[in-house]
């Protein structure tokens, strides 16, 4: 570990993608809080530059995904990669925080740390070593000081599979839990009694994925307003898929309520009794939010057989994971239906003691998540004032 020094603090951090730049703008603001004057560089977007940090490129430069995207820029990448150790090595920092982007930020951990092996360097935001690829866990222990976990089950694993230090930080979503208060709000803007069943329908944030599941969810939500009388239905979406959203389900029945503003969700969410969402980060939101919730996906057979092969936990959903217990259903490939997704969430509605058990599930959850106390960015700040010496 590098020796501090009198001047301020000097903490390089490297972002690939938008999410990690919105967590990395939130660490700055929460090292500045703990540290007082505290320099920045590396990589980032444009919440971290606005806190000060003169990224070394633009990160959109390496913000891509898939294959088709990649390949063409692979020189370009591989050159910031270059870069980006080669600032490392000039800049002698304190300290380094690699966010998310584990194909580009953990290359360059590796190639900083074998040129400068007293620099600690934090991983803010694992892989997901603990689903497959868990022999990568060993493999990290050779280049970082430790790991900033989003999820609670993540310290043990880490310490299990390779004597990693990683300390359970808290998920972003945390952060973004809304009182019941917006929900009432919600309810109120939207001409929604409070004793209105009210569903969420989580399709996807990708157009594909939309395209893939709409039509099953639609049919979930027919099927379901047939057991539910005086259902509606709320579809929380993201802008760039907004227009197709409002499109598919104009015949949807509960007069479907299309919302993309984050103040919309937020209400939406704390307003919603029952959701049925595609399998993902969601799941979490939803959890966090103490709702009942079905969780679906379908993916074509190859890739199903692939992932199927590959995955090393016993559920897809991160309650279940929390948890460690099946407490949401997933329904997944052919189990996937109209029919079966439309009993599950009607039970959650309709059956007194399905309802309260899940919810009972939540509020440990909800507890086990941390709510509460320090935010997440508040507790990953001290420990990287601790990893640089400065605690």
């Amino acid at each position: 570990m590098s020796t501090p020094s009198k001047n301020p603090p000097h903490i390089m951090l490297v972002v690939g993608e938008a999410s990690g730049d919105i967590l990395g703008s939130a660490l700055m603001t929460g090292l500045k809080d703990r540290l007082g004057d505290v320099r920045f560089s590396g990589v980032g977007g444009p919440k971290m530059e606005a806190l000060g940090l003169a990224s070394i490129f633009p990160m959109s430069d390496i913000a891509v995904m898939g294959p088709r995207e990649i390949i063409p820029r692979l020189p370009l990448i591989l050159r910031h990669m270059k870069e980006t150790t080669a600032h490392a090595v000039a800049d002698k920092p304190d300290g380094i925080v690699i966010i998310d982007s584990p194909d580009f930020t953990h290359r360059v951990a590796k190639s900083i740390h074998k040129r400068m092996p007293d620099v600690p360097i934090a991983n803010y935001v694992s892989p997901t070593v603990w689903a497959w690829r868990r022999g990568r866990a060993k493999s990290m222990a050779g280049y970082l000081d430790r790991v900033l976990a989003l999820l609670p089950f993540e310290p043990d694993f880490f310490a299990a599979q390779a004597n990693l230090k990683c300390v359970y930080v808290g998920h972003p979503a945390i952060e973004k839990v809304a009182p019941k208060s917006e929900g009432e709000a919600f309810r109120i803007r939207h001409g929604l009694s409070a004793d209105t069943p009210l569903a969420l329908i989580l399709p996807g944030s990708r157009t594909n994925e939309v395209k893939r599941l709409s039509q099953l969810f639609g049919d979930t939500a027919q099927k379901l307003a047939t057991k539910v009388p005086g259902l509606r239905v709320v579809i929380p979406t993201v802008p760039h898929v907004a227009s197709y959203v409002r499109e598919v389900v104009a015949t949807w029945p509960g007069n479907p309520i299309v919302v993309a503003d984050e103040t919309e969700k937020r209400g939406a969410f704390a307003a919603a009794n029952v959701a049925l969402a595609a399998s993902g980060t969601v799941a979490l939101e939803l959890g966090l939010a103490q709702i009942p919730m079905t969780i679906a996906y379908k993916i074509d057979r190859l890739a199903a057989w692939v992932v199927g092969r590959m995955m090393r936990v016993p559920s897809v959903v991160l309650v279940n994971l929390v948890l460690d217990r099946p407490s949401v259903n997933e329904f997944l490939q052919q189990f996937s239906t109209a029919d079966n997704l439309a009993e599950d969430m009607a039970g959650l509605l309709l059956d007194p003691n399905r309802r309260q058990r899940a919810l009972d599930d939540l509020a440990e959850f909800h507890e086990l998540m941390g709510i509460g106390g320090e935010t997440p960015s508040e507790r990953a700040a001290r420990e990287v004032a601790q990893m640089i010496g400065r605690a």
